[in-house]
């Protein structure tokens, strides 16, 4: 069968046929300039047995010239994006042949007058000249027709930061002949910078400046390269750049300018994140994860937020067999196919399965005999659940009560659950749930080999029902911003942090604990809807307007960590606390339990004063409301 041939190309022939022109001209104008220079400029004062020798070698030289030039590619590159590649081929081509020039001329000499040895060094730098402002030259206008093309579009960009992450992303900006981006001003902190220069932009002065110079310069884009920079530095900086109205882009972090890797695309948007100022939890995974490496690992709910987190974490540090539980297949596949792209080798079994279902979790248990267990699976939204209690304490409690039974069956070494700072006083049926989750966790503690412990943390920033992916969907259609309140609070942490204490917990674990995270400050659900509005370049309540509906059934102003009569000891992590068990009576809780589940079975609605029975203190202010209502009629 024969091959076909390419087609034929017109403007590549066209373009290396005035290529090869070029070159012949170069190489005649190098060969008769560079001894017209050797005789300062003088065209009488060449020897005759000089120029002879030249002239007689000249068409020989051109077709070795030109051969050497196709053979190092001078033809076939793509001069458009010509590099140090490029001119290395230039320089060796040029070189071979001055070397072939100078071994021809020997042939053609005039008896023993041999041409000036200072010609042979004329003509390499002439014909280098030559050659590179072909080449590059096209480089150079393409660029500068790009640029002119992109003039009406280019972006004001203001950089803060100085040091050698700045000094790489300015280089690049600048130095691009595509970037859409134009560097007007930098910023930074030390005085001893101000008034110099990085790439021929000026350091105008300090973080008092940036509202000014962002004005003055009509910046469009704020890029923070401080990754050295602490969250606190970050976070007031940050606040600052929100009355610009321009966009915030920063590097992600310190390892970026450690490993090289500092460049335009590294670049993030800024997030709300960086906006809380608290520095990341401290934790040495490596040491924490040495009890995950050989063992097999069981993790409920795999394919949510959390879930889906610590199957990352714990596939990264080679567990014998790491088996995903989880009822939604289409976020379970998600992770699947992510990890078996990362972990090739992981030994990774998922497995669809309810947590309600107890001959399906006892046949897991007995079938796969996990080691470890992180049981994140539950329903975790609130007012949902005000609407559905019976669901919640199916899933949550029951859920948890036969995980943790076919766990302790099985042998299991530790069961680590995942809690909420909501079971904390609860107000929701959400909260009460999760607060009876850690009863019977460190009731079952008491009775079994598993070291069964429970893990409390806040909300969790861009997980599944979290506020931010509503907010910025809100952004995205043009408003308004819903918050329930003005003065709502709540403790917020990043995915990254609330796995992290989950796999302390499992190495710190003894028996009957319930972890909790120092999680810093509170933050308003106001302060950050505005702050996420003004990071997406908008202006609050004229580009995106905020309205205040109201708090949701089950819904409180703020939220709890610890109960008062839990106390607290701290671990070796001082991020990291311990609340002490409380005291309750085994058999009474147990019959409670019974009696719950069997309500829930009926599908009776009105479990709320079973469920107040059982954690004295749940109270629901919008039924408390309702009773003090009906009294008053």
């Amino acid at each position: 069968m024969d091959k076909k041939r390419k087609p034929f190309n017109v403007k590549i022939f066209y373009r290396r046929t005035c290529l090869i022109i070029y070159d012949i001209i170069s190489i005649a104008l190098a060969s008769y300039l560079a001894l017209l220079v050797r005789y300062e400029f003088s065209l009488n004062a060449i020897p005759e047995h000089f120029m002879r020798p030249v002239e007689q070698f000249m068409p020989v030289n051109i077709l070795v010239t030109l051969l050497i030039f196709y053979i190092f590619r001078l033809y076939s590159s793509l001069w458009a994006f010509a590099g140090e590649t490029e001119l290395q081929n230039i320089i060796i081509s040029c070189v071979l042949s001055t070397v072939a020039n100078s071994i021809g001329l020997q042939f053609f000499k005039v008896a023993s007058q041999a041409v000036p040895k200072s010609y042979y060094f004329l003509y390499l730098f002439l014909l280098v000249t030559c050659i590179f402002a072909s080449r590059f030259s096209y480089r150079f206008f393409r660029g500068l027709k790009h640029k002119q093309q992109n003039k009406k579009n280019l972006i004001s960009v203001m950089v803060i930061g100085a040091g050698e992450a700045a000094n790489v992303i300015i280089k690049e900006i600048v130095g691009s002949n595509f970037s859409t981006m134009v560097i007007k001003c930098i910023i930074d902190d030390d005085k001893g910078k101000w008034g110099r220069y990085i790439q021929g932009i000026k350091v105008v002065g300090g973080r008092e400046k940036i509202v000014e110079c962002a004005d003055i310069y009509g910046v469009d884009e704020i890029i923070v390269a401080m990754p050295s920079a602490s969250r606190t530095d970050i976070r007031d900086i940050l606040e600052i750049c929100k009355d610009t109205n321009c966009k915030l882009r920063s590097l992600p972090g310190m390892y970026q300018l450690v490993n090289g890797e500092v460049n335009v695309s590294k670049l993030r948007d800024v997030e709300v994140e960086d906006l809380l100022g608290r520095e990341p939890i401290s934790v040495d995974l490596d040491s924490i994860l040495g009890y995950v490496q050989g063992k097999v690992v069981l993790v409920t709910g795999g394919g949510g937020s959390i879930g889906s987190e610590l199957c990352r974490q714990i596939a990264s540090h080679r567990p014998k067999q790491l088996v995903i539980v989880d009822i939604y297949e289409n976020a379970v596949y998600d992770i699947q196919q992510e990890l078996k792209v990362k972990y090739p080798e992981l030994d990774m079994v998922v497995l669809i399965a309810s947590v309600r279902n107890t001959n399906r979790m006892n046949y897991i248990f007995s079938k796969y005999k996990p080691h470890i267990v992180y049981h994140a699976a539950a329903h975790k939204h609130v007012p949902l659940m005000e609407d559905s209690p019976t669901e919640a304490i199916k899933n949550n409690v029951f859920g948890t009560f036969k995980t943790a039974q076919a766990a302790a069956m099985s042998g299991v070494q530790r069961f680590v659950m995942i809690s909420t700072d909501k079971a904390v006083n609860p107000t929701n049926i959400m909260g009460a749930s999760k607060r009876i989750c850690e009863m019977i966790i460190q009731t079952f503690d008491k009775h079994y080999d598993t070291e069964f412990v429970a893990v409390r943390f806040g909300n969790v920033l861009g997980s599944n029902g979290s506020v931010l992916p509503l907010f910025r969907k809100q952004i995205e259609a043009g408003g308004p911003v819903t918050v329930t309140h003005p003065d709502i609070i709540r403790y917020f942490m990043t995915i990254s942090e609330a796995v992290s204490l989950v796999l302390q917990a499992g190495a710190y674990a003894k028996g009957g604990e319930i972890f909790v995270l120092d999680m810093g400050e509170p933050v308003r659900i106001l302060d950050l809807a505005e702050n996420l509005i003004k990071l997406s370049g908008y202006r609050v309540g004229e580009d995106i307007k905020i309205e205040f509906t109201g708090l949701r059934p089950g819904e409180k102003l703020y939220e709890e960590l610890l109960m008062d009569e839990e106390g607290m000891r701290d671990t070796a992590n001082k991020m990291i606390h311990i609340g002490k068990p409380i005291e309750l009576d085994e058999h009474e809780f147990f019959a409670q339990l019974k009696k719950l589940k069997d309500e829930c079975q009926i599908e009776n609605s009105d479990i709320r004063p079973l469920i107040r029975q059982i954690v004295p203190t749940y109270h629901n202010p919008d039924e408390e409301q309702t009773e003090e209502t009906a009294g008053d009629r």
